[in-house]
């Protein structure tokens, strides 16, 4: 019996990565313009870390964590409560009052295996730390659209406010009180949710539930003065910057730590899995799991949808990975002479490759073609005698000899600047 992967972890085949590949470096490139900085955490955390910022009665951690119960510790089913941790842990506050930060690495959750949604997922996830401004919230906001853009892809913006501690009491209190008067059209998760955590009755998909809530009251109706304030400038910083957006009064995100801002790109082209990204503010969090005052927002965004999303709208041409020059060695003289000076190519910088079997030429050309390689050198021991060898453009067919003059090392030097000299347009 074949040994197959487990349902809901997924292979990224060759073929596959380039497309990753792209996307990260994109994505690298974006953060970076925005002064942001990389940092990489251990994939397993203990269980309370995620139960004291995610929230107890949250979906992820009562039914999605991946827990080693014994063990008290969970692979990390996000990376902000990662990111926080590591965060206060070091001190990072002290080398730098605003910390901007980024990580890209697998997710964990045991959830339904749908498209674009695995339970081991990855995604890119970027955190600004000690910064309380409106537009702040505004600039991630478009950094995260300008990511999307230059990857090519076509998203809609949606925004909403969660209040903070002082509005967001009296809120849940108003929507309980609907809530259980509407208990028997509500689904057994939501009538659960009504005792539990009210809120994400406003985010079911469920349509008997969806139903239900377009009359439910909105967060936005009884903001504080201050939430009112710093949503109504984060409206006008998007609107300087010319992202459009809607406002989605039901939006709630299904973590507990997030207040005020909160944002989702969606698209159409995912079936019912149209968030591509998604964050928002956590104002509070870093104190609640034992770190300084400080306030803080991020999102995350799914890479397995980000490149599925490519893939069927395939407007964005993603960097072959080709071959500089294949080395044809033919006959059992040559052998030693091709491999040295293969490495010697490497060591240059070129990307080269060789074959050892001994194949005949037509055999080796035609693997030249299979990996792209732009040149191939023929060094056959007719060749070999004469002391050059021949220099093929695979793709105009075009051949020149080159002497076998001189060390690897300096053959190395003149093949490459023949090859690139050739290939430049």
């Amino acid at each position: 019996m074949k040994i197959q992967a487990i349902n809901g972890f997924k292979d990224i085949l060759p073929e596959t990565v380039g497309r990753w590949q792209f996307i990260e470096q994109q994505a690298r490139d974006i953060f970076e313009r925005f002064g942001f900085q990389e940092i990489r955490m251990p994939i397993l955390e203990k269980t309370e870390l995620f139960v004291r910022s995610i929230g107890e009665a949250t979906d992820v951690v009562e039914k999605e964590m991946y827990t080693f119960v014994d063990k008290g510790i969970t692979m990390r089913p996000e990376a902000t409560a990662s990111v926080m941790r590591a965060f206060i842990e070091h001190g990072l506050h002290v080398q730098q009052p605003v910390q901007r930060l980024y990580t890209i690495g697998p997710m964990f959750r045991h959830e339904r295996p749908q498209k674009g949604r695995l339970r081991q997922f990855h995604q890119l996830d970027a955190e600004i730390i000690g910064a309380s401004e409106p537009r702040i919230d505004a600039e991630l906001i478009a950094m995260g659209k300008m990511l999307l853009d230059e990857l090519g892809l076509n998203v809609s913006l949606e925004l909403n406010s969660l209040g903070c501690p002082v509005c967001r009491p009296p809120f849940k209190e108003r929507l309980v009180l609907f809530l259980e008067q509407r208990q028997e059209a509500l689904c057994d998760d939501c009538k659960r949710r009504t005792r539990t955590n009210p809120l994400r009755v406003l985010d079911c998909k469920k349509p008997s539930c969806r139903a239900v809530v377009q009359e439910a009251p909105s967060l936005l109706e009884v903001l504080c003065p201050d939430c009112d304030r710093h949503f109504a400038e984060v409206r006008t910083a998007l609107e300087e910057l010319r992202i459009p957006f809607q406002i989605n009064r039901f939006m709630v995100r299904g973590l507990d730590y997030y207040t005020r801002t909160t944002f989702e790109f969606l698209t159409a082209n995912l079936g019912a899995q149209a968030a591509v990204g998604a964050g928002g503010r956590y104002d509070g969090l870093i104190e609640q799991l034992g770190g300084p005052p400080l306030s803080g927002i991020g999102f995350a965004m799914g890479l397995e949808r980000l490149a599925l999303l490519m893939e069927q709208q395939d407007n964005r041409s993603i960097p072959a990975k080709d071959m500089d020059i294949f080395v044809a060695a033919l006959g059992t003289t040559t052998i030693a002479f091709a491999g040295q000076l293969t490495h010697a190519l490497r060591q240059q910088g070129a990307k080269a490759a060789i074959d050892y079997s001994g194949r005949s030429l037509k055999a080796q050309l035609k693997q030249a073609g299979r990996i792209n390689a732009r040149f191939a050198l023929i060094v056959g021991e007719d060749e070999w005698s004469k002391g050059e060898a021949i220099l093929r453009d695979m793709q105009t067919q075009k051949q020149q000899p080159v002497a076998l003059s001189g060390s690897t090392e300096e053959l190395a030097r003149r093949l490459l600047a023949m090859v690139r000299t050739t290939a430049a347009p």
